[in-house]
């Protein structure tokens, strides 16, 4: 053994090892407990940064202890290949998105295997290969067939300069990302997957989701949006038109003053065509192009609008109100029409009062007696019904869930309804670079979807990308021309593409068999592997991909395909690695890369630092110089074992079976398995390596004090035991040491050490107990006792109790591992 730690020959000579002897190559095993361990997979746009670092070091540690835990771990790793940066670098560089994405997969990956990750490479999957997206259209088209995929008109991000669609991440401050044109909404036509018809199962099956942050199922509860109210039709004054309007608050019909519309309401239009009122509509539409929904929502955007010229007229008390267009009201939410009533919600109090339109107070609190002119901001809270015909005097809250939806049901004005914030899924991009949508457009026929036996519709190679214009797929004719698969007369192809993120929404079940060719899946190894015991991804996906792979999910159930609800058992959510504060990216320019890292350290520094950084839910500051503590330590532990080996030359005493060293040597070892092994299935991984650089001092201390306890079993134990519980965290040098010490190849195949209890306990220490400053008693307690735990044994001590009897205690100071002092006055 080399006295020296040669991280680059160590690292090499093991990536070259394992990958000869497929040691992470995983299959079906029956007899064995599964364990499926899945990171979020990356979007290939470059090589890997600290980041990816940071994300996939969390998959490995628990794949690779799960494996000597005695599971069956299928840990997989792929692509998220389409996506619109490729495209845009196609249109800057001329580089084809496909040369972009492949070039990029190969240095990402590249990158993942010098850290050493234990992926099944053998499982790799890309989206943006044939292979896979044939299968994504071909669930495309179940949903179709289910009446889950539909084509409608939506509104868009629209690029005039560009004639194109933009996603919203297209749309920097407002303007087109390409070439700064000021964006507008536009109303086009455009695929939908109905996610709103399993907005009640994605609500209800939360109950499922015990393992998942309650931070992420908030976070999706208030994306769905579940409000329960009543629906109520307004009609338009000398018009034969209806407007239905969903609130929650029946209770306040009564108190509308005035009527809104969304600006991009087709009602508008129809109001105002061929009125005075038609010019100044288009002007206020025009002050909001650019203006994202998000700002004209803000509580604090300031509230405007303009009156259309119509009257409305509410069905209660048949009084007629003005129909207005405001700024705040959205046709994404509800019907794209609102009751106002000022004087119970504040946007419309704010309006009411810029546009001196009545407030009328329908809902007097329980104490005092509002009055209109005199308010300063709407009322919201329960009350007293006034001004309400025959509901006067009622409770309000029996009016708003019983009497009033009582007679809106009656007078057939109105119905109970649910309300849901979320909108179907949009998921056409009239982009390239993205999964062809497999439908035709025929003459004769309509709308056509592509049998499966000619999946998959693929995207032409050669095709030109433009700066300006629409998709490179719109100007292709030879990919627009094609035949009809019913009548066989001319049709032309759908040339949008999809999402990204219909993609990412069954990936991790192509994993389970990403090689079948007569299926998406392998039904079998579906039933198997699935669902995913353990994901872990960033919390920025609870909204978008997490939601969409539970619909997808509960879809696939339906068709079944899957015998499964839910996809990720347990959800685990990191943190970020930012630097000075601030979130690492490529627009800040403080990416790190990890090759200058692992050339300088090695990749078992990299990963030991990062996962020392702090817990893995935290945000971690990036720091150049802690990185050298770990290689520190690295080099502590290669010496250590370096002069056992040389302790085993020497011809030594035996050492008595009851000798204190070895005492203490198995006292130490015990309990450091113990600890790193109940943090590693707590995700403490920060402090499981805390523990074992503690027991690597411990070991150096021994051995300065007792060598020839090292040359025993005990001494051979904890060596051992020190390899062991280093090789999840830092592969490389674990495999190197555990040949050294003459182990079976590999360690990473080893069982996970087991601790006796007995030899696990905790040192006992002696803790003082005092009140105002005398001793009343002494206790033995375990030496790792909490102050918490210390506060707790004081206050529940008979001696201590019998001297603060009647008094009353001021405060508890506690000296950790010392002494608690119980205050009295």
């Amino acid at each position: 053994m080399n006295e020296r730690y040669d991280f680059k020959a160590i690292e090499e000579k093991w990536r070259r090892r394992w990958e000869e002897s497929d040691l992470y190559s995983t299959r079906e095993l029956p007899d064995l407990p599964k364990r499926y361990v899945l990171v979020m997979f990356p979007y290939p746009s470059g090589p890997a940064h600290i980041g990816h670092v940071a994300n996939y070091n969390l998959g490995d540690v628990l794949a690779r202890y799960l494996r000597r835990k005695g599971f069956n771990v299928l840990h997989p790793m792929g692509w998220d290949a389409f996506g619109l940066p490729a495209e845009n670098a196609a249109i800057r560089s001329g580089v084809h998105p496909a040369k972009y994405t492949w070039d990029n997969i190969a240095l990402l990956k590249e990158g993942l295997q010098r850290l050493g990750y234990s992926y099944d490479w053998g499982r790799e999957l890309a989206t943006c290969s044939p292979d896979y997206y044939r299968w994504t259209q071909w669930l495309f088209l179940r949903f179709l067939e289910k009446g889950l995929a539909y084509k409608a008109e939506g509104w868009a991000n629209w690029c005039p300069s560009c004639r194109t669609v933009l996603a919203n991440e297209q749309v920097i401050a407002g303007h087109c990302e390409r070439c700064d044109t000021l964006v507008e909404q536009k109303a086009l036509s455009q695929w939908f997957l109905r996610i709103t018809a399993y907005a009640e199962r994605l609500l209800e099956d939360m109950e499922e989701l015990k393992g998942w942050p309650e931070s992420v199922l908030t976070m999706q509860r208030n994306w769905i949006g579940r409000s329960e109210g009543c629906e109520v039709v307004f009609r338009i004054k000398d018009r034969d038109i209806e407007i239905p309007i969903f609130t929650t608050r029946p209770d306040t019909l009564w108190g509308v003053t005035f009527f809104l519309l969304a600006p991009e309401h087709p009602l508008v239009d129809e109001l105002t065509r061929g009125t005075p009122y038609a010019e100044e509509v288009a002007r206020f539409r025009e002050r909001l192009r650019g203006v994202s929904n998000i700002e004209r929502t803000a509580m604090d955007t300031e509230k405007d609008g303009v009156f259309t010229g119509a009257y409305a007229v509410n069905p209660v008390n048949g009084e007629e109100v003005p129909v207005w267009t405001a700024n705040f009201v959205l046709m994404e939410y509800g019907t794209g029409a609102v009751m106002a009533v000022p004087a119970h919600d504040q946007r419309d109090f704010e309006f009411a009062r810029k546009f001196g339109l009545p407030i009328r107070v329908v809902i007097q609190p329980p104490e005092g007696t509002l009055r209109a002119q005199e308010m300063t901001e709407a009322y919201v809270d329960p009350g007293v019904m006034v001004g309400c015909g025959d509901f006067d005097g009622m409770d309000s809250e029996e009016g708003k869930l019983h009497a009033v939806p009582d007679l809106l049901e009656e007078r057939g004005w109105g119905k109970r309804t649910v309300n849901y914030r979320l909108r179907d899924w949009l998921i056409s991009r009239q982009r390239y670079w993205g999964v062809p949508i497999p439908v035709v457009y025929c003459p004769e026929c309509g709308l056509v979807p592509v049998p499966d036996e000619d999946l998959p519709v693929l995207l032409p190679e050669d095709v030109e990308f433009e700066f300006e214009g629409p998709s490179p797929l719109e100007r292709s004719q030879e990919f627009r021309r094609t035949v009809c698969p019913r009548c066989e007369g001319e049709a032309e192809r759908e040339t949008d593409t999809m999402d990204t993120f219909v993609d990412s929404s069954w990936y991790y079940i192509r994993y389970a068999s990403p090689h079948c060719e007569e299926a998406a899946f392998d039904h079998e190894a579906v039933r198997y592997w699935l669902p995913v015991d353990q994901y872990i991804g960033g919390i920025e996906h609870a909204i978008m991909h997490l939601l969409y792979s539970r619909f997808f999910t509960k879809v696939l159930k339906d068709l079944g395909l899957v015998d499964f609800s839910e996809p990720f058992t347990n959800l685990l959510c990191q943190g970020m690695v930012v630097m000075g504060g601030a979130k690492m990216s490529k627009s800040k320019g403080n990416i790190i890369t990890p090759e200058q890292f692992i050339d300088t350290y090695g990749a078992d520094t990299l990963r030991l630092f990062i996962l020392f950084l702090g817990p893995p839910e935290a945000d971690k500051e990036w720091s150049d110089s802690g990185i050298e503590g770990a290689h520190r330590f690295l080099n502590r532990a290669w010496r250590l074992v370096y002069r056992y080996l040389d302790v085993l030359t020497l011809k030594t005493q035996p050492v008595p079976r009851d000798s204190e060293a070895l005492k203490r040597l198995s006292h130490l070892t015990h309990r450091t398995i113990r600890k790193v092994t109940e943090d590693i299935e707590r995700f403490a991984f920060n402090t499981a390596i805390a523990a074992i650089m503690e027991f690597t001092n411990g070991l150096y201390r021994e051995m300065e004090a007792a060598p020839d306890a090292f040359n025993t079993y005990e001494g051979h134990e904890a060596l051992r035991a020190l390899v062991l519980l280093l090789a999840p965290f830092a592969p490389f040098i674990a495999e190197e040491l555990w040949e050294e010490l003459g182990g079976e190849y590999s360690v990473h195949a080893q069982p996970w050490p087991e601790y006796d209890p007995q030899l696990a306990r905790a040192e006992r220490i002696t803790l003082v107990l005092q009140v105002n400053g005398k001793v009343r008693e002494r206790m033995e307690v375990d030496a790792d006792v909490s102050p918490e735990a210390m506060e707790e044994i004081a206050l529940a001590s008979r001696r201590v109790r019998e001297h603060t009897a009647g008094k009353e205690i001021a405060k508890v100071v506690v000296v950790p591992g010392k002494l608690v002092n119980v205050v009295v006055r």
